[in-house]
């Protein structure tokens, strides 16, 4: 029987193969056959791991997002600063630029993702609601400790929050000719305009300041928000994984 370190060798290998080919060729084209041929397995092989070639690109589209949630989150235990709005989605947005799944998934790519679009917010709903509510409760807990604005209600808040980010991310296929050139400039944009819309003025107070007391005392929570949604995404690749 083969060690479980070299099952999840073989199917992070098989995520690779038909992560490259989702990007290249787009999900219609792509085939379980070329995937095996791509990760140097069987196609029969290909099936021990996922049940359906929609299991599998729907596992590549996850393993993306676990990447980068699992990337913030380093983040922020680095840096409490980073659990500042601003300073969060400016740390997701160099993710998508710099993943083209993610790129993919965040712009709704349909040339690229075909149906996996939707068969994802079918199948993951429930994750994606997740996701939104994480959101709104991180927003909460910042409001509690002073470092985000009070002037409208976290409804309104998550909105402006992802209009930004969506507009920002749309902007990349809209206008990438009339954008800074750099990936970091163009993240440093978009944290200055979310930190004008959201912050308070002092949120980002330097060591020993009472804004950055505020922030390490606010950090335990929002990062055990994003433990949990860690914890979530994971069990959805496993429940989709035969492995």
């Amino acid at each position: 029987m083969e060690r479980t370190e070299e099952l999840a060798e073989r199917g992070e290998r098989i995520l690779d193969a038909a992560g490259e080919l989702l990007i290249a060729w787009g999900y219609r084209r792509v085939t379980i056959e070329e995937i095996a041929r791509r990760a140097k397995v069987g196609k029969g092989t290909v099936y021990l791991h996922w049940k359906t070639k929609d299991s599998l690109l729907l596992g590549v589209a996850l393993r993306a997002k676990d990447r980068s949630q699992r990337r913030q989150l380093a983040r922020m235990r680095a840096d409490a600063t980073e659990i500042l709005p601003s300073r969060a989605m400016r740390g997701a947005f160099i993710d998508y630029l710099r993943d083209p799944v993610l790129g993919a998934l965040h712009f709704e790519d349909w040339d690229i993702l075909g149906r996996l679009n939707d068969i994802a917010k079918k199948e993951c709903a429930e994750l994606f609601d997740q996701g939104h509510r994480a959101l709104g409760r991180h927003l909460e807990i910042l409001r509690g400790h002073g470092l985000v604005r009070q002037d409208t209600d976290v409804l309104r808040q998550v909105y402006a929050l992802m209009a930004t980010v969506t507009g920002f991310c749309m902007s990349e296929s809209l206008f990438a000719d009339r954008a800074p050139e750099a990936a970091e400039a163009r993240a440093d944009v978009l944290a200055q305009v979310i930190r004008g819309a959201l912050e308070t003025p002092d949120a980002a107070g330097p060591a020993g300041t009472p804004a950055h007391a505020r922030l390490t005392a606010a950090t335990p929570g929002i990062i055990a928000l994003y433990e949990q949604l860690n914890r979530i995404t994971a069990h959805e690749m496993r429940r989709r994984s035969r492995t």
